[in-house]
């Protein structure tokens, strides 16, 4: 804040009462400490200068008197430079002090060089003109006047005292009348530099409060903003992006953290988008925190190469509006379709077991339409089968909500399933093989037990289907990632992959590439993955591919 040395005193808080103790900021005491060595270095100058030329007209009168006097003047001035360090007296007095000291000492060195010939006088400018300055203008005039009444009795003295001497009182007059043209010129550069600074000031609190604003918007948006240079150094993140890539700490100006090291899949969109300012990006999956985020990028100098911008939007909380619309939506679907469909299902279904016990026993067709009939009745059958298994897959949706999560030992629990699944389908367990790395300590993830033994058996029963069916058909691996404290669960068989074209469509409902199927047990799969925290997605990987289940590793912090 800009302090006049002439404001009113300051009041004390909550009393009103003046205080009288003024206090003025540091650069006012700066200005009068460079003021006190500009003093220093013309008297050592003026001292040097009269003892080394000897055609100097310096001393010309009174040597002895200029010597005395030159050199008092500097030890004076060695001592403002210490009253100035303790700050004792006050500014004010101080810089009255020094002008005045000024004065006094350049009129008696100017008597001593033979009076204004010696041409010391035009030294009390710089000092008119630095205390001018230095007091804001306010007390340019006063010690204009000082230095007026100075130059005339010293020149008054002058006359009286020296024999052959010859008074220049228009000297004196012209010199005075250039010290009020300083001291005027001070006052008015003092005021233009208040007024500017006040501006400054006022700028200042808008930026300052434009800049907290700023900042309150970029901390409280929901969503994550970076600020990278052109070396890929993270500059400048708000709290939501910090807690996106899981950046615990705030980025130093110094020592940047850099965004390959820490984001090295957000560091190659980068470099691409640098490439290429057209290109456009899927959604990108955070592997710290399984985070899917939409990226965008902005150049802050209208140059990809320059620092840049990067958004970072995340997409669960959409994902969770719109997963709250689905479940309420499934929550009407299913409390109809039990009535709806199922109930018209089972009359179906028992027509057809009635109508095909009578063809059983029914000996007046013939042999031709017995067949004929035996094949639409299979036909009745198996549709409504299919029909039943979708009813029942779609019930499974509504599931997803009541989630009831326990700490699971993941290499345990697969093998039971695996037992139980091949138990179930009638297969061997030879088809079944095991890659499990990074065993110790014991893989465990935090998800609903339920919910993982329906989301291994529609993986198993994806891979079952379309492998070669032969023992090592089907691998399940296990692997920790410490990096990013994950667990990743593949489901690899050794089938021909999905083809490329299909690969968006994999999770989406009711898509089937079987005739028997019923498109749901990917789409099941993947929403209660998302239940509990996991995800899953399909891996592409030389002209195969494989389906990844990523889950929070506990096991590391139990």
């Amino acid at each position: 804040m800009i302090t006049d040395i002439f404001s009113p005193p300051l009041l004390e808080a909550g009393t009103g009462q003046k205080n009288p103790v003024q206090t003025y900021p540091g650069s006012f005491w700066h200005s009068l400490y460079l003021f006190n060595i500009s003093r220093i270095i013309i008297t050592s100058g003026l001292v040097i200068l009269a003892w080394s030329f000897q055609y100097s007209t310096l001393g010309s009168h009174d040597t002895a008197l200029f010597f005395y006097t030159a050199s008092l003047y500097l030890l004076l001035s060695c001592l403002f430079t210490l009253l100035i360090r303790w700050r004792k007296p006050n500014f004010i007095w101080q810089l009255i002090l020094q002008v005045c000291a000024d004065v006094i000492f350049i009129c008696i060195m100017s008597y001593a060089s033979g009076g204004l010939e010696g041409g010391l006088g035009i030294l009390l400018m710089i000092s008119l003109a630095g205390g001018g300055l230095i007091s804001k203008g306010r007390l340019a005039l006063f010690f204009a006047s000082v230095a007026t009444i100075g130059i005339l009795l010293q020149e008054i003295y002058a006359f009286l005292y020296i024999g052959s001497y010859t008074a220049q009182f228009t000297h004196a007059a012209l010199l005075s009348m250039g010290y009020f043209a300083v001291a005027w010129l001070a006052h008015k550069l003092a005021s233009r530099a208040i007024a500017s600074e006040k501006l400054a000031y006022e700028r200042g609190i808008d930026l300052a409060n434009m800049a907290q604003v700023n900042q309150l918007i970029i901390q409280d948006l929901q969503e994550g903003i970076l600020v990278v240079d052109k070396n890929g150094s993270i500059r400048q993140s708000n709290s939501y992006a910090e807690k996106l890539i899981d950046l615990d700490f705030q980025p130093d100006y110094f020592k940047p953290c850099n965004l390959g090291v820490h984001v090295p899949e957000l560091a190659s969109r980068l470099t691409s988008w640098r490439d290429n300012s057209d290109v456009t990006f899927d959604l990108l999956r955070l592997p710290r925190n399984n985070t899917l985020v939409r990226t965008r990028f902005v150049s802050i100098q209208n140059d990809p190469h320059a620092s840049v911008i990067i958004y970072l939007e995340d997409t669960s909380r959409i994902q969770s509006q719109i997963q709250q619309l689905k479940l309420a939506a499934l929550g009407r679907l299913t409390a109809n379709i039990a009535h709806e469909i199922r109930n018209p299902l089972s009359s179906i279904s028992h027509a057809a077991e009635l109508l095909e016990e009578d063809e059983q026993y029914a000996g007046k067709s013939s042999c031709s339409d017995n067949g004929s009939n035996r094949r639409l009745l299979r036909i009745i059958h198996d549709n409504t089968q299919r029909l039943n298994r979708i009813v029942q897959d779609v019930l499974q949706l509504n599931r997803r909500d009541t989630v009831k999560s326990e700490q699971i030992d993941t290499a345990e629990f697969i093998r039971h399933f695996v037992g139980d699944f091949c138990l179930t389908e009638k297969i061997e367990s030879t088809v079944f093989q095991f890659e499990i790395a990074n065993q110790k300590p014991a893989c465990t993830i935090n998800v609903d037990r339920n919910h993982f033994h329906q989301i291994l058996w529609n993986l198993c029963s994806n891979a079952w289907r379309h492998c070669r069916q032969q023992n090592g058909s089907i691998t399940i691996g296990l692997l920790r990632c410490s990096h990013t404290n994950s667990i990743y669960l593949d489901i690899k068989d050794d089938g021909t992959g999905v083809p490329a074209h299909q690969i968006k469509q994999l999770f989406e409902p009711f898509f089937t590439t079987a005739s028997n199927g019923t498109g749901l047990g990917l789409y099941i799969a993947r929403e209660l993955c998302e239940a509990n925290n996991a995800s899953l997605e399909y891996i592409e990987y030389g002209n195969s591919g494989f389906f990844r289940m990523t889950c929070k590793d506990i096991g590391s912090h139990v």
